[in-house]
């Protein structure tokens, strides 16, 4: 309960600040998540791939990956 309400507090932030932002800082923002998103879909795909990698131990891959 607490993280949604956490959750709902910066999306009100956050779509107060859209409000009042210029039209290429939002372009700028939009290219900065769909980055952000790419790149966790990457990350996403390398645990996968390195998961079921037998060469590579995998408390080797969690630690390199932040696990």
């Amino acid at each position: 309960m607490e993280t949604t309400t956490k959750k709902q507090q910066l999306l009100k932030i956050i779509y107060e600040k859209l409000e009042q932002a210029y039209e290429d800082t939002l372009e700028d923002i939009i290219e900065l998540l769909d980055i952000r998103k790419q790149e966790d879909e990457e990350d996403i795909q390398s645990f996968e791939e390195a998961k079921n990698e037998p060469r590579i131990p995998w408390e080797q891959v969690k630690r390199e990956i932040g696990l």
